[in-house]
């Protein structure tokens, strides 16, 4: 399969594990960076082996030796730039959440429609074989009739000035962490009747940050009568993110479901017996950006496209209005 060619948009941190490492293992090639500071890109650049640099993200995106791009911008420049990306003609594998709110996830989900090129949003764990061992201990009935899904996603606070605080950049705790919460638990819609939804949701404010939301906790039900319990917080002391499935038989339990890289095991209690199953260390990233030059080169079908991302902006922008807060606004570019 010929390497994709891909530009990255920004110089995030985020970048080396997500993109440059799956790169240099799938044998994609980094053609172009721009950042907002040129000598940052640069250094990145220097760093990572891509081939060149752009003094604009417009600049980027009219490259035309690019065919990719990633974008790992804040929140609230993921789906301006999706949106200037697809008028570019390029494909994008989008940081999550990516879009602002639904109506912004729906204008871009209307565009990849339009385009026909190929959007994958970056829910990277759901590539994972930890992820998909959960599903499959649910759809054969080894743990019996699914009950419950419980997703935890904690984490102590970022930095005060940290974007992920930013109410204009579509910052909170469930843009950063609760949006992994939220899909993960649709992720078990085929097994369950459809997909879940909102019962209620509770939320605290980050103090001095108006709007922006530092915990969020929700309930949820599918239509088979099994429910969900969402917590998510950039407040905890430690880092929890877990996922735990309840059946009829027994549960199964992943204890770092997003980053099975770190821990790959996937738990399993029945009345019977306890094991432990470890699925593999590949990074969870390299999965991805696979099955994302999959879809490019071959048309291979996205599990988390912008139909997937519509549903799951829906869901998160129903938190927020059941927790008393407003959706994230959009962000200008």
């Amino acid at each position: 399969m010929e390497p994709l060619r891909i530009g990255i948009l920004g110089a995030a941190r985020i970048a080396d594990r997500a993109i440059v490492e799956p790169a240099k293992l799938t044998g994609a090639r980094l053609v172009a960076v721009a950042a907002r500071d040129t000598g940052r890109a640069e250094a990145f650049a220097a760093e990572h082996g891509v081939e060149r640099v752009h003094a604009s993200y417009q600049q980027l995106l009219d490259d035309p030796e690019i065919e990719a791009i990633y974008n790992p911008l804040a929140n609230g420049l993921h789906g301006p730039w999706n949106l200037r990306a697809f008028a570019a003609g390029k494909h994008v594998l989008t940081e999550k959440p990516s879009a602002s709110n639904a109506t912004e996830a729906l204008e871009v989900r209307d565009a990849v429609r339009s385009s026909g090129l190929v959007f994958m949003e970056a829910f990277h764990y759901a590539y994972h074989p930890v992820m998909r061992r959960l599903q499959e201990l649910v759809s054969k009935g080894e743990l019996g009739d699914l009950q419950q899904v419980e997703t935890t996603m904690v984490m102590p606070p970022p930095a005060e000035d940290n974007p992920r605080w930013s109410l204009p950049l579509a910052g909170g705790a469930v843009m950063d962490v609760g949006c992994y919460a939220l899909h993960a638990q649709r992720m078990f819609a085929p097994y369950a009747g459809g997909a879940p939804k909102l019962i209620s949701a509770r939320a605290g404010e980050r103090k001095r940050l108006p709007g922006v939301d530092e915990w969020l906790n929700a309930d949820l039900e599918f239509p088979n009568g099994a429910t969900g319990v969402v917590r998510t917080s950039m407040a905890a002391e430690a880092v929890d993110f877990s996922l735990k499935v309840v059946g009829s038989r027994g549960e199964a339990f992943a204890p770092f479901y997003v980053l099975p890289q770190k821990d790959d095991r996937v738990i399993v209690t029945t009345k019977e017996d306890t094991w432990v199953e470890h699925l593999g260390t590949r990074t969870s990233y390299t999965y991805q950006l696979e099955a994302f030059a999959g879809a490019v080169r071959n048309g291979a079908p996205i599990l988390t496209d912008a139909d997937d991302a519509l549903a799951t902006m829906e869901l998160i922008d129903a938190c927020y209005v059941a927790a008393g807060m407003a959706p994230r606004p959009v962000s200008a570019i």
